[in-house]
Formats: C-alpha cells, structure tokens, sequence
C-alpha cells in the first residue's frame, strides 16, 4: 500500500512537472491580450522565454572621437528616421544627397515665452489602456481636451490594426489626429522640462514617450516604453501631474477603478530620468489657431536639420557625465541618424549594445536597423531583427527592416517574404507596400 501510494504521488508530481514545462510554450502560442487576463504568475511563465538583452557587440569608439570637429554633421543632409529601399523611385529613395545640398532656411530664435508657476489643464477625461494599449488610450485622452470624445477602441481600430502589434510611434499619433479630426499634430525630440511647461501654459495638451520599470509586484515585466499625457505642473513641487492609462496613482490600476481627479504625480527628475530613454520625445495636439504659438514655442527646433543638430549637443553633454549609459548612446545614434550621419549612428549604437540594452528596447525606436542597413552592415540588421521577433512576430519595422537585409544580400525568397509580413500585420505600414513593389520590378 505505501508503495502504491508512493508511486501515485510519483505520478502525480511528474504530470505537475510536465504541466509546467509545457505552460510556457502553450502560453506563447495564445494572443497575448488573453494571456493577459489570466493571474500575473501565470502571465510570467510566457513572457519570460527571450533575450535577457538585445544581441552586444564589444565598444568600437570612445566619447572623445564623436567630439572632434570631424563628427560635426553637414547642414543641409536630409533626416530619414525610417527609410525605404533604395530601389525605389527617387522621390522615395535614400538616395545620398546632392554634392551641394541647400541648406534649410532656420527661422529665427524667438523671444522666449514666458510661462506660469503652475498649470493645468481641465476637462480631460481620463481611460485605463485595455492590453497594450497606451498609445491609442493616450491619444483618445488628449483629444477629449479639445471636446472630441474617441473610444480607445475606435483608435486602436486606426493606429493598429492587427490587435497585436505592440508599438504605436508618436509619428502615428500624429497621422492619426491628423487625418481624424481638424486638430494639428507635431512631435519632435530633445524636448524641455520648460516646452512641456509652455506648452501647458498654453493650453496645449503635450504627450511624452518615456521608458517605465514596472512597480512593486509587476517589476518581473521588465523594462517598457509607455506614453503619457502631461496635464499640469507646479514650479514651487517641482512636480508634473500626468494621465497615465496604466499606473493611475502609481500602482498597476484595474479597469473599474477611478482615476485619481488630478493624476499620477511626476517629479520634473524622475519624469526627465525616464524620457530620455527616447531622447525626449513628444506630441503636442493643438488647434490650428495655435500653430503659430506652438511654432513660437519649439523655435528653432521646428526645422528638423536645427532639431537634429540641438539634440547632438544635448547628447554629447550626457554622455560626459555618464559614458556607459546605452540610452545615452542609443539617443546619439538616432540623433546621428536624423543628420543623415550612418557612420556615426552606427558606432553609437554598438557602444548602446556594448553597455546592454533591454531585450524590448528596438519594439520602439529602430535606428540601428536603419544605420546598419544605410552602411551595408546586413547580418547585423538581421540579429537584431531575428532576436526581437523571438517568440514575439509583432513588429512590422523588423520585418521591414529584415526584409530590405535579405533583399541587400540577394535573398529575395525571405526578402519578399518579411516585407508580405509587415504590409499584412500593419496595413498602413507604406514603406513595406513601397518595397514590395520595387522588389517586384
């Protein structure tokens, strides 16, 4: 009988064993806007099957090459944030600037804007995100500033249309308000403390790009990128109050609940600490009208190649102060690349690799699929692709990206194979439908 009982409970523990082993792959296998729903532990065992970080290479240059007077970007060369392939008609193409590019006009430094001690802005009606929704939630918060009342779900039907693409970029936003209602958009990087505070003092509704370490019981999620909306400040707090869709008051909120009337609570330190993790990204939503205030307000920034150029300063400063940051190099490869500068990117993102990036970090930003593929760096373009759509086929920019790689090395089966993915998973996704069709050519 003790035999008996003890092979039973032997079996028992073995079917446990082989429940568990099993649950991750089955978990994977599920939309994860289901898994989702399930208890957090759960939810753990399927997310944690990937790279701890994004592929690294060793450091290639230090600080000090990317300061010499060589390193200075050409006025005048073009920003490309996302490219199309070359094989494409001229007016699409990245091809390489004329020999004497004209430069830009730069309009001229505005008198600055004064702005109050303190701000807010009334009427805005706060949305918890469904699953990986604070893009389309965001969005549909600010807009009901300006009395236009979007369901998140009547914006995530516009911004995604595969319910599973797990990014929405500020330049989507903006397309959407755009194309969705009378408002205007515009989203620029190496934003300010005191543009947010400008912004908000005239009743501009201003959404920022941050990275997020999950609080308290969710931290095994992991690093994050998320949006919020800024909707008030106090100089004398040194304080920002935003509408989050997640972390309503600080802690992982449920849909039942009511947001707190004020929002989350921000320090300007820690609110600055995690924006940079995008190179201080934002959106601001305003009313026609406004346009030239706002212009007033961003500057010289307005012109892209000024933008650019203000955004390589700011980065070079940081990276003095703390050389092994790979937000920091990441922000100067992107920078790099907005100057038309591949050479450059490319090294600061092998520096922002070489110091370790999170595993989620190119759902996000893809420069270093655009800098590496401008310089011919093919394989590694394909790493970084393959490493981010392990287990996770939800990015219509690594399948683009993956798809110009094969197609530059000769593939063209896998070259038109990745592009058919990224036209399919985001139908709005242009450049993909562009490549495909010079493919065919």
């Amino acid at each position: 009988m003790k035999r008996f009982l003890l092979i039973t409970l032997g079996l028992i523990i073995l079917l446990i064993t082989a429940g568990v082993l099993a649950l991750p792959p089955l978990l994977r296998a599920i939309p994860s806007r289901y898994v989702s729903l399930m208890p957090e532990p759960i939810q753990a065992l399927g997310v944690r099957d990937h790279v701890e970080i994004l592929p690294t290479v060793e450091a290639t240059v230090e600080l000090a090459a990317f300061i010499q007077p060589s390193a200075t970007p050409t006025i005048g060369v073009p920003a490309s944030p996302t490219p199309v392939p070359t094989t494409v008609s001229t007016s699409e193409s990245n091809s390489p600037p004329p020999t004497s590019p004209t430069p830009t006009p730069i309009p001229p430094t505005p008198v600055p804007i004064p702005f109050e001690p303190t701000a807010r802005l009334y009427g805005i009606q706060h949305q918890f995100q469904a699953w990986n929704n604070c893009g389309p939630a965001t969005i549909a918060m600010g807009l009901s500033y300006f009395q236009i009342y979007t369901r998140q779900s009547e914006s995530a039907d516009w911004l995604k249309p595969n319910p599973e693409d797990r990014n929405v970029t500020p330049a989507e936003l903006v397309a959407f308000v755009e194309a969705t209602t009378d408002l205007e958009g515009l989203d620029r990087v190496n934003g300010t403390i005191e543009q947010i505070k400008q912004l908000l003092s005239n009743d501009v509704p201003v959404i920022i790009e941050t990275g997020i370490d999950p609080p308290g019981a969710y931290a095994w999620m992991e690093w994050y990128g998320h949006y919020l909306l800024v909707v008030g400040y106090d100089d004398e707090l040194e304080t920002f109050w935003v509408y989050d869709s997640w972390l309503a008051d600080g802690v992982s909120a449920q849909q039942d609940q009511i947001a707190p009337a004020e929002g989350r609570p921000i320090s300007y330190q820690e609110l600055d600490r995690y924006w940079r993790h995008f190179n201080r990204h934002f959106v601001a939503i305003y009313e026609p009208a406004q346009g030239e205030k706002v212009s007033q307000i961003i500057g010289e920034a307005m012109d892209d190649q000024a933008m650019w150029s203000a955004a390589l300063d700011v980065n070079l400063a940081e990276l003095e102060d703390d050389p092994e940051n790979p937000y920091l190099w990441f922000n100067l490869g992107s920078t790099y690349n907005g100057l038309g500068e591949y050479e450059m990117a490319a090294k600061a993102f092998d520096n922002a690799r070489a110091f370790g990036l999170p595993w989620r970090m190119l759902w996000y930003q893809f420069g270093p699929y655009e800098a590496y593929y401008e310089i011919g760096r093919y394989q590694d373009v394909i790493d970084l692709a393959d490493a981010t759509l392990y287990q996770r086929p939800y990015f219509e920019e690594s399948y683009y990206y993956r798809g110009l790689a094969y197609q530059a090395l000769g593939n063209q089966r896998e070259a038109r194979k990745d592009l058919n993915r990224a036209a399919e998973f985001n139908p709005r996704f242009h450049q993909a439908e562009q490549a495909l069709a010079a493919l065919e050519e």
